[in-house]
């Protein structure tokens, strides 16, 4: 089904976003706002619904505009344009060009899996990241970890959705499960959901409503099935998870952006199978606040929490109120998140140097020119 599609991007005037053409997408006074010097220029607004090499789809108010990125590819990895964003697109040409596009309110960046280190962005200006976690499998608390400390870290409010819920119809150990993950997830709504039973997708459906949702996890989570579910209609395609693992294969191989018909719209994403911190540690200490909280009684300020005398983090373990687990894997992702940190510093520190060595050379060149020295 194509994203420009009716069913998914209507802005008929009994929809309840019709106040402006693209207010069912998000736009709002201060994105006009933000817009005001490429609107002088003749460029027109839009939000990107899909990302390819060298192109994207931008919906604007006339339709959807497939446009050239020439002018938004950078080389840092961070500021290159992606789904989620708002565009300037030309009001015509062929090529049409996106010549530039908003300040991020929120941007969801994970670290990619090279030497370098370097951050990619998934999803921009999202107001929440539901992580979704199939009951199939035995949970991953510590993944959940991770993936809410880059939730908090992108300044979008995670909501974990349990899917699944079907397969475990004892509700004493269901409640089990989503009471382990609600201690991994202090301050965050949990849900059960079942597409197969509609258990939960009313409350979800609400959750979504308001706003844009990117909608994330490993694969064979679920995500494309849920999607489906909120979207009323089999938009995504949905492949079976193997049953000795419960693993999936990669249904979804781009980020869409797709409208809801109940109002906001969600981002899908492909299942990651790597979900690396980068430069998290806000995010980290958002998802182990009890630990935090802890911290800031220990008696000396710079704790390292291992043996020190007038530990608050070491008392709570012995008494019981932390779980050695929670505090091991608060120490993994902080230790990561440092690593990512000290690489990233490294390698500015290193094209910063070559930079100075470049102009340097450059200017015994011109030095050497203007004595009329042979170079």
């Amino acid at each position: 089904m194509s994203l420009s599609s009716s069913s998914s991007f209507s802005t008929s005037p009994s929809s309840p976003f019709a106040a402006h053409p693209l207010a069912f997408l998000g736009w709002d006074d201060a994105w006009e706002a933000e817009f005001a010097p490429y609107a002088a220029q003749g460029l027109l607004p839009g939000r990107v619904i899909r990302v390819d090499r060298g192109q994207c789809d931008v919906l604007t108010a006339d339709g959807t505009v497939r446009a050239d990125t020439a002018f938004v590819t950078p080389h840092d990895p961070l500021r290159v344009i992606c789904t989620g964003d708002w565009a300037a697109v030309e009001a015509s040409g062929n090529p049409r060009y996106v010549k530039a596009y908003l300040p991020r309110r929120t941007a969801f960046v994970r670290s990619t899996s090279s030497q370098r280190s370097e951050g990619q962005i998934l999803a921009a200006n999202v107001d929440h990241a539901i992580i979704a976690v199939s009951l199939a499998v035995e949970l991953d608390l510590g993944r959940i970890e991770r993936f809410l400390a880059l939730a908090w870290e992108s300044g979008a409010q995670p909501v974990v959705a349990l899917t699944k819920a079907d397969l475990v119809p004892d509700p004493a150990v269901l409640g089990h499960l989503v009471q382990d993950v609600e201690t991994a997830a202090p301050g965050v709504a949990v849900l059960t959901v079942s597409s197969l039973t509609g258990e939960g997708t009313d409350v979800l459906e609400a959750v979504v409503a308001g706003g844009t949702s990117v909608l994330l996890g490993t694969s064979g989570a679920g995500k494309s099935t849920l999607a489906n579910t909120l979207l009323g209609a089999e938009v995504m395609e949905v492949r079976a998870a193997r049953d000795v693992d419960g693993k999936g294969r990669h249904t979804t191989t781009t980020r869409n952006l797709l409208a809801l018909p109940g109002g906001g719209v969600l981002i899908d994403t492909p299942g990651l199978r790597g979900v690396g911190l980068f430069d998290a540690e806000a995010g980290v200490g958002q998802v182990f606040s009890e630990i935090e909280e802890y911290a800031s009684r220990c008696r000396f300020h710079d704790c390292a929490h291992e043996a020190e005398p007038g530990c608050a983090v070491l008392e709570a373990l012995a008494t019981g109120e932390l779980s050695d687990r929670r505090l091991d894997s608060y120490r993994k992702l902080l230790r990561e998140n440092q690593r990512i940190v000290a690489k990233t510093d490294a390698r500015m520190r290193s094209e910063i140097r070559r930079d100075w060595r470049l102009r340097a050379a450059e200017g015994r060149a011109n030095h050497a020119a203007k004595r009329g020295d042979r170079v």
